[in-house]
């Protein structure tokens, strides 16, 4: 199991920090939250961004993702969205970074409607992200909550550099059970992002294990090389425990239960 953690956790950390945290607990990747009031975002200069680079690979760091706030389901107009796409993209290529995560936003449309809308989108921008090496990811979330909500979407699309994250937080308020999220999502998978909260009424992160998602019988389905990205929402939950002091810990849970059983 390859395991990284999200800067959701450490807003406004700079990139050598961020990178230092990771070495020293033993994660082998990160994904960057990508937005104006964080160290990386889309305005960042050519110079900036190898400096990323470089502080990454000096760290022996992978960039897993970019963690962006595009809606390809949105109802708005198709440009900005695939404008803003289009930025992500290209700034995961100039990281060297695998993935771009973008979320569904489809309100409340129509069902049909909100599929549509992101299954275009997302094709429309599929080959030049597959130029630059870099693969689109929906994630588990909003109005595409459930793995076959996701997977709706993209098979529909049909374009293998497009895929899906799995939020494990997401599908189980959906009511999903995690052997038919897995199911749904395995073609498709990039990476999973897990997560620990006290109920369905309180979402404030927890330490790994301390409360209510159905962890091990997530990771028990995935293939030994997956990506599994611990996304700990301190950004939205200020009060919630330092991350930095939950690190060490928390991949020893995610190493123990990735162990292959007998």
């Amino acid at each position: 199991m390859k395991l990284a953690f999200s800067t959701l956790g450490v807003p406004g950390t700079p990139v050598a920090e961020v990178v230092r945290l990771a070495a020293g607990n033993g994660y082998r990747g990160v994904e960057l939250r990508v937005h104006p009031e964080e160290p990386v975002h889309l305005g960042l200069s050519s110079l900036e961004r190898a400096d990323v680079v470089e502080a990454f690979t000096a760290g022996g760091v992978e960039i897993l993702a970019l963690a962006g706030y595009v809606r390809a389901a949105s109802e708005d107009d198709d440009e900005p969205v695939l404008a803003e796409l289009a930025e992500l993209v290209k700034l995961a290529r100039d990281l060297g970074a695998s993935y771009v995560r973008v979320f569904p936003g489809g309100g409340d449309q129509d069902r049909a409607e909100a599929d549509a809308a992101a299954a275009r989108r997302l094709g429309a921008v599929a080959p030049a992200a597959a130029d630059m090496g870099v693969s689109i990811l929906l994630e588990t979330h909003d109005s595409h909550r459930a793995g076959l909500d996701a997977a709706r979407v993209l098979a529909r699309v049909g374009h293998p550099r497009i895929g899906a994250v799995w939020d494990v937080l997401h599908t189980w308020l959906a009511g999903e059970k995690p052997a038919a999220s897995h199911a749904a999502l395995a073609p498709h998978l990039g990476y999973v992002q897990v997560k620990d909260v006290a109920s369905a009424d309180d979402l404030t992160p927890l330490a790994l294990g301390s409360g209510v998602l159905p962890l091990a019988d997530c990771l028990d389905l995935l293939d030994q090389d997956t990506w599994v990205c611990w996304e700990y929402e301190k950004r939205w939950h200020p009060g919630a425990a330092e991350l930095p002091d939950l690190l060490g810990a928390g991949r020893a849970y995610l190493l123990r239960l990735g162990t292959p059983k007998q």
